[in-house]
């Protein structure tokens, strides 16, 4: 198995295949004139762009194609974008195409041929945010919260019916979860998103690890041989306010890309915790109020340069700085079997935390020949770092306010580092009787976590030792795939693909001088098959395996006490769960979709509140307790109730069945869960539109867990002033504070358990981004543009 990596590079052969090609040919012009730089790409029958070039100066362009059915689109700065299906089966001269021109003059392509809000292919739902009024201003984590069949709730992103999601940009993988992920999402800015992939089901290219598939975000690039700059200004009012500042710079001239970002934002948000644990003695009840500073510096800056019309280079860098400080607040009371009070506790905390991220990426794309081969490289360092520094008091009181004694006073001291690097190979190898892809990753990461506890209780820092504690983890992962996907006639194609992944993973803990190693080889196979029945009805049927593998934080076997009778601890014995996925999808005129999913997981892992009943202690840690059989029926409707109404809808039926697997002394318990959303975009005037957005879940039943109803009802305003170039937004987002995580209950041990949180969702946020640069930058030569990047980021 050590000699995996060493064979994985042995599987890319660059194969030579002769294949005939056909030319596709034309000229492009206005009502008076020949027309220079228009962009002509070819897209598949699934969307992609496979290959393109621009006009030259008599409007002439020319491009060789295998025989195939394709879509052309020609789209030029100051006209109207063209978009036509065409058939390939023989040399085809379009003639003279005619664009015809907007009636404004805009820094780039904004006016064109209404996109659809929602696109149905193969294998992904594309979401494009230009129509929701409510993103404009916002950031990449609430444009994914408005992605349809999505839900951010309590740090966790969510595909309904399937579970937690891995988030990619641009196809990369982001190696953050939980709270760091959220984080580093909030820095990014939803002006600069072209569009949201929705992957429940991934093909064997991507990673196979999460039960709620891939969120791919994809990036906006800039307009060939021009520059450009937006600023954003916004400001949120919550109980505190959040004030953000945003700038994004593209520059393209000749061979040369560059973009650049930096994302400022300062402020304070409430967050509101309440848990009640019912003792047989009676109830302890917490209320915790946080002001959370909200303090966050981050950057991107990306070059990309073309070689040639066929190779291009390029890396970019991000960095993320968080300074989120914690002011808490907290009072546990305690309650006799009478429910009168009898004690309370009153703890007292503030928290210094700080963290920061680093993407480091180097790629190299090259097309090899005329038939779309093309192989690309890509070399990723990702490192992320945390320090916490928390000092509490707190302190005993009787009924009546009177002091007893201190119950804890103590400074907690935790750093955290990760480091994970990555080399990738891809090859896509178009043949005459399919397109085959294949490719293989390997992955190395180490983290390091260090936890010290100082008793203050006498005014002097003690060292703990049982409370202090170094946890190392490292996961090497390796994996090869292969892909292939066939059109077997105009109504019916099929893609098979199948990824290996070998793991090998350590934890230690040098303070309890215990080590758990895990090595697990599995396979991954995924099936996807579509029929066109007519130009009205599209069926699909699709397969995929999957990996849900523990965060780091969670193997850490260290006992971390929130209080004197509560703590939360990780388990190092913690097992990765697997997921069959099944889904069959029919779209009528893309505007009706329905879908049908079943998954079925084993060896399922999960939070547990556990509590021993005798010493009146809630415990909170993590198992492999389950396995589930969940499914669903989603619809989703897109209607253009008027020209000046656009609404998206969608309506979801979800289930489960589940079962224990270990003894933790619950019964598990299942019901049905109603999800609905309505999205409606109003045209009140030209350059003016009004958002209303409503989202319901009911209250359901899940394995161990009982969860309360969340809403949300939005209402968002956009201005268009100065031709686009600056736009006036106002945001009043879940109005009557209602989409927070409430009523979270369980019953383990017979002692029943209920949380909730609440992290200042409600807010009115007003936003002002302004937009300038130059359409047109004069170039020394002529040259392919930005074709082999958009391949890239559409793959």
């Amino acid at each position: 198995m050590k000699k995996l990596p060493l064979l994985i590079f042995l599987v890319l052969p660059l194969f030579c295949l002769a294949q005939s090609t056909f030319k596709l040919k034309g000229k492009i012009a206005s009502e008076t004139k020949f027309l220079e730089w228009a962009e002509v790409s070819i897209l598949n029958e699934e969307g992609k762009i496979i290959t393109g070039t621009t006009s030259k100066a008599d409007g002439s362009f020319e491009i060789d194609l295998k025989k195939g059915l394709y879509r052309i689109e020609i789209s030029l700065l100051g006209f109207t974008d063209l978009e036509k299906e065409i058939s390939v089966e023989k040399d085809i001269d379009l003639g003279t195409v005619i664009l015809k021109e907007t009636t404004t003059n805009l820094v780039e392509v904004v006016v064109q041929s209404k996109k659809k809000t929602i696109e149905q292919k193969t294998d992904r739902l594309i979401y494009n945010l230009e129509n929701n009024v409510a993103n404009v201003g916002g950031d990449a984590l609430s444009a994914i919260n408005t992605a349809p069949g999505v839900v951010v709730q309590n740090n966790t992103i969510n595909i309904l019916g399937k579970g937690t999601s891995r988030v990619m940009i641009d196809g990369r993988i982001i190696e953050l979860t939980g709270e760091e992920l959220n984080n580093f999402l909030k820095s990014i800015s939803a002006a600069d998103i072209k569009n949201i992939e929705i992957i429940s089901n991934p093909p064997a290219k991507y990673e196979a690890d999460g039960f709620g598939g891939l969120i791919n975000i994809v990036m906006k690039k800039g307009v060939r041989d021009s520059w450009k700059n937006s600023t954003t200004v916004s400001y949120d009012q919550n109980k505190y306010g959040i004030f953000t500042l945003r700038d994004n710079f593209f520059y393209s001239k000749n061979k040369f890309r560059l973009s650049a970002s930096v994302n400022g934002k300062t402020g304070y948000k409430n967050v509101d915790e309440i848990s009640d644990v019912y003792f047989e003695d009676g109830l302890s009840n917490l209320n915790a109020r946080t002001k959370a500073k909200n303090e966050n510096l981050s950057g991107k800056l990306a070059l990309d340069y073309d070689f040639s019309e066929k190779t291009t280079v390029g890396f970019q860098i991000l960095n993320d700085r968080n300074n989120p400080d914690f002011q808490s607040d907290i009072v546990v009371k305690k309650y006799n079997a009478q429910n009168q009070l009898q004690n309370y506790i009153v703890n007292n905390s503030f928290a210094d935390r700080a963290s920061g991220n680093q993407t480091y990426n180097a790629h190299l794309i090259t097309k090899l020949d005329t038939l779309n081969r093309k192989l690309s490289f890509d070399v990723d360092y990702f490192n992320y770092n945390s320090k916490f520094d928390r000092e509490f008091t707190a302190n005993n009181y009787l009924a009546d306010g009177s002091f007893v004694d201190v119950n804890q006073s103590g400074r907690n001291i935790s750093n955290q580092d990760i480091d994970n690097l990555s080399f990738k190979a891809d090859m896509e190898h178009p043949l005459q009787s399919m397109n085959l892809s294949y490719g293989a990753k390997v992955s190395f990461t180490n983290s390091i976590s260090d936890v010290l506890f100082y008793d203050t209780i006498t005014g002097t820092p003690v060292l703990d030792p049982n409370q202090s504690n170094r946890f190392k983890y490292t996961e090497n992962n390796q994996a090869v795939y292969i892909n292939g996907d066939k059109k077997i006639n105009e109504k019916w194609k099929l893609q098979l693909g199948l990824r290996l992944e070998n793991t090998e993973t350590t934890g230690f803990s040098e303070t309890l001088n215990q080590e758990t190693a895990n090595n697990y080889l599995k396979l991954f196979p995924t099936f996807f098959a579509s029929y066109k029945k007519n130009d009205n009805n599209t069926f699909s049927l699709n397969y995929g395996k999957r990996i849900n593998r523990p965060r780091f934080d969670l193997l850490n076997p260290f006992r971390i006490y929130i209080s004197s009778n509560s703590y939360a601890e990780g388990n190092p014995f913690l097992k990765p769960s697997f997921s069959d996925n099944f889904e069959f999808a029919h779209s009528y005129k893309e505007i009706l979709r329905t879908s049908v999913f079943v998954n079925l997981i084993t060896d399922g892992y999960g939070v547990l509140f556990t509590s021993n009943p005798e010493t009146s202690t809630q415990i909170i840690t993590r198992d492999n307790y389950f396995k589930s059989l969940n499914y669903g029926v989603g619809e989703s409707y897109s209607a253009s109730f008027a020209e000046w109404w656009q609404s998206e809808n969608s309506l979801y039926f979800l289930g489960a069945k589940t079962d224990f697997i270990k003894d933790i002394n619950a019964t598990p318990s299942n019901s049905l869960q109603i999800d609905f959303t309505t999205n409606n975009t109003f045209v009140l005037r030209k350059n003016t539109k009004l958002q209303i957005d409503f989202n319901y879940s009911t209250p359901f039943k899940s394995g161990l867990y009982e969860i309360g109803y969340a809403s949300s009802f939005n209402i968002g305003f956009k201005q268009d002033l100065l031709n686009k170039t600056l736009q006036i937004a106002l945001l009043a987002n879940d109005i009557f504070n209602t989409s927070y995580l409430k009523d979270f209950t369980s019953v383990v041990n017979g002692v029943k358990q209920v949380y909730s949180n609440n992290e200042s969702n409600r807010f009115v946020r007003l936003s002002v981004i302004y937009n300038f640069g130059n359409k047109k930058i004069n170039v020394k030569e002529r040259n392919f543009g930005n074709q082999e990047e958009r391949k890239r980021v559409s793959n």
